[in-house]
């Protein structure tokens, strides 16, 4: 779009009708048209695969808000089979979030997404109660740099395919590039 190329894993739809509506912005574009033909500047890495779906599962997906109560939180205790939260900024939701989503977690995965359009979830940064530390010592699952949207489509793949927690959790650590940072990290002398 706009002789911009963007990797998948990385465009976001950022306008609704603009010539320029889809960006990258945590990397921007992998390559640009130049006189009709495809210049790439960098590739892509490539990615895990996944098998395709075998069932059909339900995975909702709730952005926290100021002064959100928490209600319909409460109310999802059935008929689900996995949550993708778009938390603020780095990662936090409100505190009447805590109690159900440390309830849901017990018996779903939950994945933990920012709901600001770029930039990762934290993980250790902040530890008060509704922070990302605090929820993934919930066992809710950081989605690093995918965004919400993402998350529940990465999520919904992942529980359809009989994933349990810990292939769920290192799973959305290769689709961020959370395991080859750390992989490389451990490389270093």
């Amino acid at each position: 779009m706009a002789d911009e190329i963007h990797a998948a894993k990385h465009v976001h739809k950022v306008h609704s009708m603009s010539l320029g509506a889809f960006a990258s912005p945590d990397t921007g574009p992998i390559g640009r048209m130049v006189e009709g033909s495809p210049y790439l500047l960098a590739r892509p890495l490539a990615g895990p695969t996944y098998p395709v779906p075998a069932r059909g599962v339900r995975i909702g997906l709730i952005t926290a808000c100021l002064g959100d109560d928490a209600e319909l939180l409460c109310r999802l205790h059935s008929g689900f089979d996995g949550l993708v939260i778009a938390g603020f900024g780095v990662g936090h939701v409100p505190a009447a979030f805590v109690g159900p989503l440390t309830e849901l977690a017990s018996h779903m995965p939950i994945v933990l997404a920012s709901r600001t359009g770029a930039g990762p979830v934290l993980r250790s940064t902040y530890g008060f109660p509704g922070s990302e530390r605090d929820l993934q010592e919930r066992r809710l699952i950081n989605s690093g740099f995918l965004g919400p949207y993402k998350a529940r489509i990465l999520l919904h793949v992942l529980v359809a395919a009989g994933a349990d927690h810990h292939e769920i959790v290192t799973a959305f650590d290769a689709a961020s590039g959370a395991s080859l940072c750390q992989a490389e990290r451990c490389a270093q002398p």
